[in-house]
């Protein structure tokens, strides 16, 4: 159909029943169900139904209004399928993320008031040469099976893991690269060498990848294997429902029976005792029936605040490995391959600014790989620096020496002083420890922005008066004494510089 003349909105009531969105990338290939099943590929007979799309279409324009009617949907037509299924055709793989990204509920609203009745929604990319799946991926089975094997097999979804996730998707660079084999090494020898292992770096730049791709890894070469992915958050609210249900067995064996347990963002932990208390009994028995567990966390184990020393000592019996923030020439590689995911081709001075200006975080820069190539696919090319400096205003790096941290400053003072970040945040009070804390209070309250009752929490919960009086002693010591004022400018400095 022309989407320039649109019909007016049919006066139809809401469906409180939802259609399923699916997605579609090749009329060959295989969908996704609601179940996870996949219809075998063939020639299917559409029927063509213009007057319920035209309906769909004057729906999403009064909800969404016509320019960004227009804009998004320019293009796209409908088909019905002999077995209910309803079929958007977009003009491209940048169209289909975008409409999924920001308009599933939408579309999903508008195709359940026309047809009053709950429908499966595919989307199909016209004349798509490499098929490129933007929406969640048809379930793949967590082995590499051929006829003569049929076995029974786990799904990666039983295990927590995300298909995308694996080690042929992960860029290796320079930052990554011992991570990488270690990684692999655990994975072909769950059990057997680094374990635990525990990954640590900043967040975005590739842990939750690596435990993931860790898990699939092992499923592949050990259909049956028992293997879980979880969050520290969802093994806590596991745990807090299981006190609430009294099913604590049903927890335990969840937990304490799998041959490979990973569990990301542990520094989450932080403060929670009782979830310590049970991760600890979890770690124990894995860890002495030869089970393979992996973490990752945004800080080594010495420096996540409120972990019990029992657990810090753990984590560290195996290997610890940190992912370094990837250099412009692995950035420009990330961003070449996540274009060549998306189907889209961009100028390299795009690519360039982009590796340039976002470091530190290689999600963000997905993300602004893919801003850019909607745009592009939507509105037209990005022809300026400053039109694209526009569109990523709110992705692009400060300048990290603008930008003091309580992590930074924590590790400058803990290493001057020959002691752990978790020193400075537990309850010890020896007169080295107690001093190196409030140097380091007095520097974040000078350096930062934080108010006293946070920078209190920043240091083992301590309440804002302890705080202020650690700011005075400094103070006292900065008008006695020369040196110690001399000691203190540099240990700002390099908190500045580091």
């Amino acid at each position: 159909m022309t989407l320039n003349k649109l019909p007016q909105p049919a006066q139809t009531s809401f469906s409180s029943q939802q259609p399923i969105l699916m997605a579609r990338t090749d009329e060959n290939s295989n969908h996704l169900s609601h179940n996870g099943s996949s219809h075998a590929a063939g020639t299917e007979l559409f029927t063509p139904v213009p007057s319920v799309w035209d309906e769909v279409c004057a729906v999403l324009v009064k909800r969404l209004g016509a320019d960004n009617f227009q804009r998004c949907f320019s293009g796209t037509s409908a088909r019905l399928t002999d077995d209910g299924r309803f079929v958007i055709t977009v003009p491209n793989p940048i169209h289909q993320l975008w409409i999924e990204s920001n308009h599933s509920g939408a579309v999903a609203d508008a195709v359940a008031e026309v047809t009053g009745e709950p429908t499966v929604i595919e989307f199909h990319v016209a004349t798509e040469a490499v098929p490129v799946n933007f929406a969640p991926k048809p379930e793949l089975k967590a082995a590499r099976v051929n006829a003569a094997d049929q076995a029974p097999i786990r799904f990666f979804s039983e295990a927590g893991l995300n298909a995308k996730f694996n080690f042929d998707s992960y860029v290796i660079g320079p930052n990554s690269s011992y991570s990488v084999a270690v990684a692999k090494a655990v994975a072909e020898k769950p059990g057997r060498i680094y374990n635990p292992l525990f990954f640590h770096g900043a967040t975005g730049l590739g842990k939750t990848h690596l435990l993931q791709a860790i898990g699939q890894e092992v499923l592949a070469r050990k259909p049956r294997a028992n293997v879980r992915y979880v969050t520290s958050e969802q093994f806590t609210n596991e745990f807090v429902d299981a006190i609430k249900r009294q099913t604590f067995s049903q927890f335990r064996q969840k937990y304490r029976k799998v041959d490979v347990l990973l569990i990301d963002d542990v520094q989450f932990f932080e403060g929670k005792d009782s979830t310590q208390e049970e991760f600890f009994h979890t770690f124990n028995e894995l860890f002495n029936n030869a089970k393979q567990i992996v973490l990752a966390s945004d800080r080594p184990p010495s420096e996540i605040k409120n972990l019990e020393s029992r657990l810090v000592s753990r984590f560290e019996w195996g290997l610890a490995t940190q992912i370094q923030v990837p250099d412009f020439e692995t950035r420009i590689a990330i961003l070449r391959r996540k274009q060549s995911d998306f189907n889209v081709s961009l100028d390299p001075w795009i690519l360039d600014y982009m590796a340039q200006r976002i470091r530190v975080n290689v999600r963000k820069l997905e993300g602004a790989l893919m801003r850019v190539a909607a745009h592009v696919s939507l509105e037209g090319a990005v022809t300026t620096e400053s039109a694209l400096a526009t569109m990523l205003h709110d992705v692009i790096d400060e300048d990290p020496s603008k930008t003091v941290t309580v992590d930074r400053i924590q590790r400058v003072i803990a290493t001057h002083y020959d002691l752990r970040v978790s020193d400075l945040t537990g309850p010890r009070r020896p007169k080295n420890i107690a001093e190196a804390r409030q140097v380091a209070m007095y520097l974040t309250r000078t350096l930062t922005k934080l108010p006293l009752v946070q920078i209190g929490d920043e240091f083992g919960g301590r309440d804002h008066g302890t705080v202020i009086h650690a700011c005075k002693v400094v103070n006292n010591l900065i008008s006695s004494s020369n040196d110690f004022k001399r000691t203190l400018d540099t240990l700002a400095g390099k908190v500045q510089e580091s």
